[in-house]
């Protein structure tokens, strides 16, 4: 990529409201851009640096014999129910419903459902 490609500018000030330095310089270095409280836009230059990270990590994983699966963004709300996390979260969870009216949950991290997807190795995760 050239720098004549990219539209998007760099910042010569830090924003008020980065305070840890890997935040401060990403926004600097026009990595990432602020959309909305914790919500960034990957732009090009970070979704290069993004990739090769994710690059080097998938290598080392492949190397130490692991796999790599991909899991659903959203998960059926029953998972939520079973562990008593849909009563606790209360409101502050986004709750969706497909167009069966079932309600899902988009998942905040991947480790909750692994269980479902292979009961029989429940007990490695």
């Amino acid at each position: 990529m050239r720098t004549s490609q990219y539209l998007l500018s760099t910042l010569k000030e830090t924003p008020a409201d980065a305070e840890v330095i890997s935040h401060q310089l990403m926004l600097r270095a026009g990595m990432i851009r602020k959309l909305a409280s914790g919500l960034y836009t990957w732009l090009p230059t970070g979704v290069r640096v993004l990739k090769k990270v994710e690059n080097i990590v998938r290598e080392e994983m492949n190397n130490a014999g692991a796999i790599e699966v991909l899991m659903p963004v959203v998960q059926p709300s029953e998972l939520w129910q079973e562990s008593g996390r849909w009563e606790q979260y209360g409101p502050e969870l986004l709750r969706i419903a497909d167009r069966g009216d079932r309600p899902f949950v988009p998942r905040p991290n991947p480790r909750r459902g692994h269980y479902r997807s292979d009961p029989q190795r429940a007990e490695l995760l």
